[in-house]
């Protein structure tokens, strides 16, 4: 399955490591949220109005107790579809 076919509720692995970039509040800037082969759930997708041709996944990784973490958003390349080992 690749990532354009997924829907919210479907399952993803961090690809790279996945940072705050300053859009999650009461997260520190830059605190790494998911590290390559960290599982997370779809929630939603869509595209920034800036980037109108670009889709973006709003993405809840979980954490080392399985809880899941706030909403990020990722971009297609930051994303797999196929579980890879963490890191």
């Amino acid at each position: 399955m690749t990532l354009e076919q997924l829907t919210p509720g479907d399952l993803v692995y961090a690809a790279s490591h996945i940072y705050n970039d300053g859009g999650i509040p009461d997260i520190p800037q830059d605190a790494l949220l998911a590290e390559p082969g960290t599982k997370g759930v779809i929630i939603e997708t869509g595209h920034l109005e800036e980037s109108p041709e670009r889709v973006l996944y709003l993405v809840r990784f979980e954490d080392s107790e399985l809880n899941l973490g706030p909403p990020t958003g990722c971009w297609p390349e930051e994303l797999s579809t196929t579980e890879i080992e963490k890191s």
